[in-house]
């Protein structure tokens, strides 16, 4: 039995779980590149049974499935990926496993790219190290408005936190009640009313067709120029060219952003060079706890299926 584990980026795969109580001691091959074309990646895993993968990194699609003929299990890590074609999994009769998952990372991260965002973090910094020194006045958060769009596991406690700062908080999202809204000391406004009103939006919603670019030049046209747009969500959630539109002719004061369409970021993208964009390469729900759940689900998902017993969600 092989296993391929991919996208291990940082090198934590193996510091995070045993993978030596895996029975039958299986081969196990970690890949930290990333690779994207098609056929390359398919003749890497050609020779592996089982994949362990990182979220949405590599999708797992009915093309690549297809040029896999040994492959049995994929063993995904958290509790949903939009990214695996599951139809074409079922075609093959290729088991798919997944672990557990808290949002507690990315509420915080989300809150870390807020406040860097409000007291100019990122310009303060580059100019400290360039040899200058103050540079800029940051805002304030108390009095200032919070837009959540998605008020769920991520939104609400996003809202509470904002709340606490002193904020007034609004939110929208598909199926929201007013009860809801309010508790997590949030205000239900329309979506017009979300982006018109909002100081800083932060976006928390699944990534489905109808919520694929729900985002677009409507709604930023509509946003203050001081406002700020932050998404540690999902980057299909918003139309880029219009965002790139509104960052370059600042119709926006600036974007927080952690999640891309196409990741990794192609080195040429705005978003790399643009200085109202204060962007990260995909670690808001990355925290050392959350990939040692990962790990050790997978390692006991992989256990269970080997021994024929049930895995998490199979």
């Amino acid at each position: 039995m092989r296993i391929a584990i991919l996208d291990d980026y940082q090198g934590i795969a193996m510091k995070s779980a045993d993978w030596s109580s895996i029975p039958g001691h299986p081969e196990i091959k970690v890949f930290a590149d990333h690779v994207s074309d098609l056929e390359r990646l398919a003749q890497r895993l050609l020779p592996f049974e089982i994949l362990c993968i990182m979220r949405e990194r590599t999708p797992m699609t009915a093309a690549l499935i297809e040029r896999l003929p040994n492959l049995k299990l994929i063993a995904s890590t958290g509790a949903r990926n939009a990214a695996i074609d599951l139809e074409a999994a079922r075609r093959r009769h290729i088991d798919v496993l997944h672990t557990g998952y808290f949002s507690t990372p990315t509420i915080e991260f989300t809150w870390a790219m807020i406040l860097a965002v409000a007291r100019n973090l990122t310009t303060e910094n580059t100019s400290l190290r360039s040899g200058g020194w103050q540079i800029g006045v940051g805002s304030d958060l108390r009095g200032k408005t919070l837009a959540v769009l998605g008020l769920g596991n991520v939104g609400g406690p996003v809202a509470a936190i904002g709340k606490a700062f002193g904020m007034r908080v609004i939110a929208c999202s598909p199926n929201l009640t007013r009860q809801r809204a309010e508790s997590s000391g949030a205000q239900l406004v329309s979506k017009a009313d979300l982006f018109r009103e909002a100081d800083f939006l932060t976006v928390h919603l699944v990534l489905s067709p109808k919520t694929r670019g729900i985002v677009g030049e409507s709604e930023l046209a509509v946003m203050k120029p001081s406002s700020y747009l932050i998404n540690t969500s999902r980057g299909p959630l918003i139309e880029e060219a219009a965002l790139i539109k509104a960052l370059e002719g600042r119709k926006i004061a600036g974007f927080a952003v952690d999640v891309f369409e196409h990741e990794p970021l192609p080195p040429t993208h705005p978003f790399r060079r643009l200085p109202n964009v204060l962007a990260t390469p995909h670690i808001g729900f990355g925290s050392q706890s959350l990939y040692e759940t990962f790990y050790r689900d997978s390692v006991t998902n992989i256990t269970n299926w080997i021994l024929n017993q049930p895995g998490r969600d199979r």
